[in-house]
């Protein structure tokens, strides 16, 4: 894997992923007769789960998506995100690059920069990979031990590590929890693979938002670099700066108008798919998971009080508790509108990129349902 721009690019991504994959904590113990048995049923589980989502969902395509499953451990969730990172990043880390490299102290900085950002970046993904379950990587470039989809599409990730420590954490069925988590993330490779516009959608409007970006390179390095020295436990507990809340995101690197407009659709977009990823994980579950009730309750439970100080910072800075929020309030806009008008009503939202909801509909269902179905039904 090479890094962008060479070694003395804005990330040396190569670093990144050997700092992560030497950081990174040790998975639950378990023999190889039992890590064997686990992919197997996670395979099984991801391979039935496709059956019970789309029968729920009515998401349906005439298309063969040979989509990949991939069970994972967790150097193997760093690898496959750096690479997906580098691919999505590079138009924007090209032109910081270039921004760069005409200031003073260019050289300077191209010496060593990258290799400073790849350690960051490095200990940021070690900490992040103990914490993700599955992942539908939807730009999922191929890399020497993970393939990409043959249609160019996305993969299907499992971590199965982390699997297995939450759901002993959780003191929870291993069986149940495994589907449960199958559901959520086969959610999302249906929601793409059912969808054509969506994944080239996204991707514009990712991109667009990227091409805004006007970000002296100096302060996207002190962002990563604010991130990396909070997970070190750099600033000691309570020692703050005048007007420091506690840790900024990355995201408020977002100046332009232009900008703020194409991050509410995208945060529009992403709360629907997570949203509506749990009401099928839990709409499905009472019919295949017998302990659904209580794998939720205690993941419930885990989400919203199983953080410390340290996941707390992170957290906003990486701009997880906006994640946070995407899950909640998506559940109950995809709730909501399926009450009112049905699934099939529903699944209007899958029609075009003008049927996504805004996000002030989000959090206002019954303005989503007017303009899509009242409109379109001629009603006043």
């Amino acid at each position: 894997m090479t890094s962008i721009g060479g070694a003395s690019g804005m990330v040396d991504w190569n670093l990144a992923v050997a700092t992560a994959t030497r950081l990174v904590r040790p998975g639950p113990e378990v023999s190889r007769d039992e890590a064997r048995a686990i992919v197997a049923e996670l395979r099984r589980h991801a391979k039935a789960a496709e059956e019970h989502v789309r029968g729920f969902t009515r998401m349906t395509t005439d298309e063969v998506h040979d989509t990949p499953v991939l069970v994972v451990d967790r150097p193997g969730w760093v690898r496959a995100n750096v690479a997906g990172f580098r691919e999505l990043l590079k138009p924007l880390l090209d032109k910081m690059e270039e921004r760069r490299g005409s200031g003073p102290g260019g050289a300077m900085l191209g010496a060593v920069g990258g290799k400073v950002t790849g350690v960051e970046l490095g200990m940021l993904l070690s900490f992040l990979s103990s914490r993700v379950l599955g992942q539908y990587e939807t730009f999922a470039p191929a890399t020497r031990d993970l393939p990409a989809a043959p249609d160019g599409g996305g993969r299907l990730l499992l971590v199965a590590p982390n699997i297995v420590h939450v759901e002993r954490e959780l003191d929870v069925d291993p069986h149940d929890f495994r589907l449960w988590v199958c559901l959520h993330e086969e959610t999302h490779r249906t929601q793409f693979t059912a969808v054509p516009w969506l994944r080239d959608h996204l991707e514009g409007e990712i991109q667009s938002f990227l091409g805004e970006t006007d970000v002296d390179p100096m302060t996207f390095l002190e962002r990563i670099r604010e991130a990396a020295q909070s997970l070190a436990g750099a600033r000691p507990e309570g020692e703050r700066g005048e007007g420091d809340d506690g840790g900024r995101s990355l995201v408020e690197l977002v100046q332009s108008p232009a900008q703020r407009e194409i991050l509410a659709r995208l945060t529009a977009v992403m709360s629907l798919l997570e949203g509506h990823a749990d009401f099928v994980m839990d709409g499905v579950g009472p019919a295949v998971v017998p302990s659904v009730s209580e794998i939720r309750e205690k993941f419930k439970e885990r989400r919203q009080k199983g953080a410390s100080r340290l996941d707390l910072a992170l957290r906003k800075l990486l701009g997880l508790d906006a994640k946070l929020r995407q899950y909640r309030d998506g559940e109950r806009f995809v709730r909501a509108v399926v009450n009112e008008v049905g699934m099939d009503g529903f699944n209007r939202v899958w029609t075009s990129p003008n049927t996504l909801p805004t996000k002030a509909e989000i959090a206002k269902p019954a303005d989503w349902v007017a303009r899509v179905h009242r409109k379109a039904e001629g009603a006043p």
